[in-house]
């Protein structure tokens, strides 16, 4: 069954050096809840591949701002088979809307593999809405795994306006789909040392006191997305 947040959200970005991170981090702390998920470290690991066509169209529209558009990922928690995520993001008048659906593993398997032919890939009948437009856009439109992104989340929530602040560090690419759960996937810094990235996301509005937290006269807002950085990256690396 496919799960779909209920409304499209606001998200914000903004680069940040370490020494501010922290001290953001320690703000929110102080009011705003740890996710659940965390457990004991305090943070959990993401990881990503993404998709794009034959046309990197994806690439290309995040680089000229396109509205509307969209990019099909699949994602995991640290490392682990346990829970695959196939999910569809898109951005629609500076607004985000996530769909996601279980993926099995094997499916995985086979695109993680190449084989992208393989008839565990065929759409069956009790298969969501989400699945078969991925399918779909495979066969027409020449989809294909890109890139692997990964990076380590803080996440605070706050229920009034479901207000969700990320502090990601160590944002990483990869290229190796073979060894996307591996520990020792191979990876690079896609951005300057000491350099990291907040995500503030939320639905109608954000409380006051939270706008006021992260107030420091030094975040600079970005329009890109991992994705976006990590390819940029990835193929100035290939020319």
């Amino acid at each position: 069954m496919s799960k779909k947040e209920s409304v499209w959200r606001h998200e914000y970005k903004y680069f940040s050096p370490e020494s501010v991170l922290q001290v953001l981090e320690k703000r929110v702390s102080s009011v705003l809840k740890l996710d659940s998920h965390t457990g004991e470290k305090g943070f959990y690991h993401i990881r990503s591949i993404y998709f794009d066509d034959f046309y990197n169209t994806c690439y290309r529209e995040n680089e000229d701002g396109t509205d509307p558009r969209e990019k099909f990922r699949i994602r995991i928690y640290n490392n682990s088979p346990e829970r695959v995520s196939l999910e569809l993001k898109q951005r629609k008048s500076g607004k985000c809307l996530k769909t996601s659906t279980r993926l099995s593993a094997e499916r995985l398997e086979a695109l993680m593999s190449g084989n992208f032919c393989s008839p565990v890939l065929s759409v069956n009948s009790d298969d969501s809405f989400l699945y078969k437009k991925f399918y779909s856009q495979m066969l027409y439109k020449a989809l294909r795994p890109v890139n692997i992104v990964c990076y380590d989340r803080v996440p605070f929530i706050y229920r009034d306006g479901n207000v969700r602040v990320t502090f990601d560090r160590n944002i990483r690419s990869g290229r190796d789909f073979s060894k996307f759960y591996d520990d020792d996937l191979p990876v690079r810094p896609i951005l300057p040392i000491g350099t990291n990235l907040i995500e503030v996301k939320f639905d109608a509005f954000l409380p006051d006191f939270i706008f006021e937290l992260l107030q420091t006269g030094v975040l600079k807002q970005t329009s890109f997305s991992k994705y976006y950085l990590c390819r940029k990256y990835d193929m100035k690396q290939t020319l």
